[in-house]
């Protein structure tokens, strides 16, 4: 997906997460963030995006530390994560498409890195917000969920910090039977390696649609969800050491 693209997706799920959120009101749990209530998942992700922002408005070329979250709550809290959401989108819309800036996973530009990275961040998290309304999250759309997929997959569970080890090699494979994407993913006692190939056996196979996988792999379904084939024990070794959190 284009930067463009991905800005407008950043838009629309900023406001979808607005909704539900209100919808719900501040004391609604967020089934798929245990421990969470709605107002927490607000004061989160308006900070990401206030962090977010201030590298491509600030020029930041080193990692610089988020500030703390608010503590802003019930029609005040709504209001002040759409100023940071309008912020972020204000800060991508009128950068130069050279902005200098730090990130943290490869991309073609710092500018396609924060856009990329925000659209799944806020996407992820309207899911959240719907969950902790309908107790289910909304649709995702194929191609937007598949390179969210490549994000985790390439982007996350390419740096040494990913915590998916295994004793001996394995490969893990995923497929989205809807955009006809295939990823395969390399485990072993090293960080994973992933292609974007079928070639070669597999120990174990995941497949669903794209938003199916998109929502599973970032922990947000069960993985009853998907259709596991070969070594279910992979999946679950995945599906435990996986998760992504803010730190």
């Amino acid at each position: 997906m284009d930067t463009a693209e991905l800005i407008k997706s950043l838009v629309r799920e900023g406001q979808l997460l607005a909704a539900a959120a209100v919808e719900a009101g501040p004391d609604a749990t967020v089934p798929t963030c245990p421990g969470w209530h709605v107002r927490d998942l607000l004061r989160h992700i308006g900070m990401v995006h206030r962090w977010a922002a201030a590298f491509v408005t600030e020029g930041y070329t080193r990692f610089h530390p988020a500030d703390e979250r608010s503590e802003l709550d019930g029609e005040e809290l709504v209001e002040w994560f759409r100023e940071g959401h309008g912020l972020l989108v204000a800060a991508l819309s009128e950068a130069p498409a050279d902005v200098e800036c730090w990130t943290f996973l490869p991309a073609p530009s710092p500018l396609a890195f924060w856009a990329r990275r925000q659209a799944h961040e806020t996407a992820v998290h309207r899911t959240d917000a719907e969950s902790a309304l309908s107790g289910k999250p909304g649709p995702v759309a194929a191609g937007f969920a598949a390179d969210g997929i490549a994000e985790l997959l390439t982007g996350f569970h390419g740096r040494s910090r990913s915590r998916v080890r295994t004793a001996e090699p394995r490969v893990l494979r995923i497929r989205a039977v809807d955009t006809g994407d295939v990823w395969s993913v390399r485990l072993s006692a090293e960080h994973p390696q992933t292609e974007r190939t079928e070639e070669g056996p597999a120990d174990c196979e995941l497949s669903g649609t794209a938003e199916q996988l998109y929502l599973t792999l970032w922990n947000r379904l069960p993985l009853t969800t998907l259709s596991v084939t070969g070594d279910a024990e992979l999946a679950e070794c995945w599906r435990e050491l996986s998760a992504i959190t803010w730190s």
